[in-house]
C-alpha cells in the first residue's frame, strides 16, 4: 500500500469517527420539548406560596418566568435527558441562571436567581401539568 492511500485510508477513518458521534447527538435543551402542553401550575417555594397558573406550548418558556417577554441570549450551561441550566441575558432588563430538573413529562423542580428591573431575585418552584388550555 502507498503511502498516500494509507493516508487517504486514516483520514477516512478519522472522518467518521467524528461523524459518528455528532449524528448521535440530540437537539438542545430536548428535555424541555418533552413536556406535556396544557395548563400548568407554578408553586412557589417561599413563605407565601405563591402558585401561579400558565398555558405552557413550549417548556423552553420556564426558562425565563421573570423576563417572559423578553428577547434574550441564552447560554447552555448544562443539557442532559433529565435537567438543564440556562444562563440568559436581556440587554437593558437584566439577566437570569435557570436550573430545571425533570421528575415526568408532567413535573418539574425549578430554581431560578438573576436580576429583573434592577432588582434581585431568587426563586424556587414546582411545575406541575393540572390539564388543558382553556380559551
Amino acid at each position: 500500500m502507498t503511502k498516500w492511500l494509507r493516508n487517504l485510508l486514516a483520514m477516512a477513518v478519522l472522518a467518521l469517527g467524528v461523524a459518528v458521534p455528532v449524528a448521535g447527538q440530540r437537539p438542545a435543551l430536548a428535555m424541555l420539548d418533552q413536556l406535556e402542553r396544557g395548563r400548568w401550575e407554578i408553586r412557589m417555594r417561599d413563605e407565601d406560596r405563591t402558585v401561579r397558573s400558565l398555558c405552557l406550548g413550549d417548556g423552553r418558556r420556564l426558562i425565563q418566568l421573570r423576563h417572559p417577554a423578553a428577547t434574550c441570549e441564552r447560554l447552555i450551561v448544562e443539557d442532559d435527558a433529565s435537567q438543564i441550566t440556562v444562563q440568559y441575558t436581556c440587554r437593558g432588563q437584566g439577566y437570569g441562571r435557570t436550573h430545571i430538573r425533570r421528575e415526568t413529562n408532567r413535573l418539574v423542580q425549578i430554581d431560578s436567581q438573576g436580576i429583573v428591573d434592577g432588582l434581585p431575585f431568587a426563586f424556587a418552584a414546582e411545575a406541575r401539568r393540572v390539564g388543558d388550555c382553556t380559551g
